[in-house]
């Protein structure tokens, strides 16, 4: 007897693997079932992980981006695009407040930022401006927070931001790079099984064991959250179908006998008073419920083969002993 059930895939496996880059395989998946978690996994690994960013900054003596600072060798629009490298690791969902202040000449790196305990530099020896002038300070505020991907500056102002403070985008992934490979392996006698490669490079925040984990814990969370249907006993799917098309009229007797119009669209047409001919064709059609005749238009139902004037009239006292109008 042919075995059709699915074969589960290995855990994954750690190929290599350091702080800041690892590869992992996972063996035995179905057939055509390494992309569909390759290209799955890389997703939500690319958009879903948190991570931290700077989002607004202020630098003494500064109203605007497009300046110039005294002293300093780059333009601040030059230090921004240096800060923005600056990866950080946050320990808590509040936002976070970090100073630079350093005197020249000296060359200025990310290990120059001050950090509160629940912020960490990553990146230290990140290179962010040179101070040429003698006794020259260069003195920035920098505000921290967590989130998910990459969110434009006028998406997180909350409000109208001071003089002299510049909003920033902010690129929240922890990710720097996430590939996949597929290849064919031998399970049994079979040799179309898949292997399934991820590459998975990181800023330091998040090591990438930890990346791929939280994307497959994401993908499970969201699976399970659409495991069952969902039934909403003030519209249910059946007579919500059946009654969005339909032009039902009930009669003032029928709402005083309280009948349920979902189970009179139920009603099979084999069951109600109708010429053979007329049964036929509307069989032959597919209709087999007073629901399907509700939804058709009288020049959908002349269309069909032996139905004709008298066939709709005999229809429409059909549907008239439900306070139904044909349309």
């Amino acid at each position: 007897m042919l075995d059709h059930s699915i074969m589960l895939p290995s855990k994954p496996r750690v190929v290599s693997e350091d702080a800041t880059k690892g590869v992992y395989e996972i063996d035995n998946l179905y057939p055509g079932y390494g992309h569909t978690l390759g290209n799955s996994l890389r997703r939500i690994i690319l958009s879903s992980l948190p991570g931290a960013a700077l989002t607004s900054i202020s630098i003494d003596g500064i109203s605007h981006e497009f300046s110039t600072i005294e002293g300093v060798k780059e333009d601040v629009i030059m230090i921004i695009l240096a800060l923005k490298k600056v990866r950080f690791k946050v320990s808590s969902d509040e936002p976070q407040q970090v100073t630079l202040k350093v005197k020249g000449p000296k060359v200025v790196t990310a290990g120059d930022i001050v950090c509160p305990g629940q912020v960490e530099v990553i990146n230290t020896d990140e290179y962010i401006t040179e101070i040429t002038g003698k006794g020259k300070e260069l003195s920035i505020t920098m505000n921290i927070e967590t989130g998910l991907g990459f969110v434009q500056k006028d998406m997180h102002q909350k409000s109208k931001t001071d003089i002299g403070t510049i909003a920033l985008d902010a690129l929240f992934s922890p990710i720097r790079r996430v590939a996949y490979e597929v290849e064919n392996m031998r399970v049994g006698d079979k040799t179309n099984h898949n292997r399934l490669r991820m590459i998975i490079e990181t800023d330091g925040s998040v090591d990438p064991r930890e990346a791929l984990k939280r994307s497959i814990e994401i993908m499970i969370t969201q699976l399970k959250a659409i495991f069952d249907f969902k039934f909403d006993d003030e519209a249910k799917p059946a007579l919500k179908e059946e009654s969005a098309d339909a032009s039902v009229e009930e009669s003032e007797g029928e709402k005083d006998s309280g009948e349920d119009m979902s189970d009179i669209l139920k009603t099979r047409i084999d069951t109600l008073e109708l010429s053979t001919r007329t049964l036929n064709a509307l069989n032959s059609a597919n209709i087999r419920t007073v629901g399907g005749i509700a939804r058709k238009k009288k020049e959908d139902l002349l269309e069909l083969e032996g139905i004709g004037e008298k066939g709709i009239q005999e229809i429409r006292r059909m549907l008239s002993n439900f306070g139904i109008t044909l349309k």
